[in-house]
């Protein structure tokens, strides 16, 4: 299954930071109207054109802009590339499958509008973070309890209903088997599958990650949502309360009983879904952001400006 590839966004990349101008303020809707009024319009036609030729730019889109957000705020420190001597945060674990280089909320916003998903206003004036360090990366996985998940994203100030919510992005989302294959045959060292699991969506999984015995000279992806993949819709939440949960996490959102009804609720009331994901992705998108005169807007979407960051240490080539 193809993956969202770093081609198709080089475009967009450049032309966010062609067309931004070096301004500065705090975020507010319609910044840059004065500066550049045609920013947004093109931003959306440049996502509009890549998603035709790219229907997994939603679900790349998104999960940078998660990854990004959840370590040091949404500063584009998820894009700054490695040296030699200093690692940085693309080379963790959960973020070593990136191939796209664009963390950008309106990018994302259009990604999931033009995807049936809300069309909700996005407050802009973001600036560049200096800092980019894999030890800063701690992000619910794949495998983390409701709980452990839920503590991380209130360190954030995003609520319980905030987290089930934005977990409902995986309705466009795919993974690799690395990330599931132990519910497929040796759950918990016990030898056997995760019994929450339906049995055909086991028996196809199984297919298409083999096990051990049968090793494959790659890590298939699958969707998250077996229904309607490409579709921002509610039916991840159908999904998972008929079991067909890929990712245990997900699954987990049916079996903990904080999160049940919040479950229950949007599987039964698509609308109420789309409302609350505009307001959680606007609340995530606003964590921790630099404006005024913090941070900087990088002349370089990979490359910091200077070669002193924050406490006086040496920034790597990398950026936004």
């Amino acid at each position: 299954m193809m993956m969202v590839k770093k081609s198709a966004l080089f475009f967009l990349v450049f032309l966010v930071y062609s067309v931004f101008p070096n301004v500065m303020g705090d975020l507010s809707v319609g910044f840059y109207n004065s500066t550049c009024p045609q920013a947004e319009s093109i931003i959306r036609q440049v996502v509009q054109t890549r998603m035709k030729s790219n229907p997994f730019t939603t679900a790349g889109l998104l999960r940078m802009h998660f990854h990004d957000c959840f370590v040091r705020g949404c500063d584009a420190s998820i894009l700054i590339d490695s040296t030699k001597n200093k690692p940085s945060e693309k080379t963790t674990g959960p973020n070593l499958s990136f191939h796209v280089l664009i963390i950008i909320t309106v990018a994302t916003r259009d990604a999931v509008s033009l995807s049936g998903g809300p069309n909700y206003v996005v407050p802009t004036g973001r600036r560049d973070g200096l800092l980019s360090n894999p030890n800063d990366v701690n992000l619910p996985g794949p495998s983390s309890s409701i709980q452990g998940a839920l503590q991380a994203f209130t360190a954030k100030g995003l609520t319980l209903n905030e987290m089930v919510t934005l977990l409902g992005a995986h309705t466009v989302g795919v993974s690799h088997c690395a990330f599931f294959q132990d519910r497929l045959f040796d759950f918990e060292a016990t030898g056997l599958p995760d019994p929450p699991m339906d049995a055909g969506l086991l028996a196809k999984m199984q297919g298409l990650c083999g096990n051990v015995s049968r090793p494959l000279n790659s890590d298939p992806t699958a969707f998250l949502d077996q229904n309607t993949s490409f579709a921002f819709d509610n039916q991840f939440y159908n999904q998972i309360l008929l079991k067909k949960g890929v990712l245990q996490i997900n699954q987990e959102l049916v079996s903990d009983s904080s999160t049940n009804g919040v479950v229950s609720g949007f599987a039964s009331n698509g609308m109420r879904f789309i409302q609350s994901f505009a307001d959680a992705m606007v609340r995530m998108g606003s964590i921790d952001v630099l404006v005024g005169n913090a941070g900087e807007i990088r002349k370089n979407c990979r490359v910091f400006n200077g070669v002193t960051g924050r406490k006086g240490k040496k920034n790597p080539r990398g950026g936004f």
